[in-house]
């Protein structure tokens, strides 16, 4: 299984063959297509982001001390920005991901394109995927 920063430099390097900010959100709305969906009866309240402009809800699962996550969101961009983050944080520890480094968002440029609110539920979802 690759590490959280060899997943993270192969996740700049797709994005930096995009050659604008159209062709990235089209990769996000691809990424988040790839995600499978979660049953409704795990859309819980309990599940849901706070802080997101759209609804999203993260489910976690510690199996042989690796924490697995599963997401949904009722937006295409948000659904995207999550399959992004479980590709880099699931199936690794509660401390490989606590350490993490999220420079690769800054490098992908993510962070500077997103709408405030956006970016707020961004940051979001990485606290509760931290926190799980």
């Amino acid at each position: 299984m690759s590490s959280i920063e060899e997943v993270q430099r192969e996740i700049v390097s797709e994005f930096s063959e995009c050659t604008d900010w159209q062709e990235r959100y089209q990769l996000l709305i691809e990424m988040g297509d790839e995600l499978g969906a979660i049953p409704d009866s795990l859309k819980t309240q309990e599940r849901l982001v706070p802080g997101c402009q759209s609804r999203v809800w993260i489910v976690s699962e510690e199996t042989n001390g690796k924490v697995v996550f599963q997401a949904d969101s009722d937006s295409a961009i948000t659904r995207g920005m999550i399959a992004l983050l479980i590709r880099v944080f699931s199936g690794k520890t509660r401390e490989e991901i606590k350490n993490a480094s999220l420079e690769f968002l800054k490098e992908i440029g993510l962070d500077k394109h997103l709408s405030m609110s956006r970016r707020n539920g961004l940051y979001s979802m990485v606290n509760i995927l931290r926190n799980s």
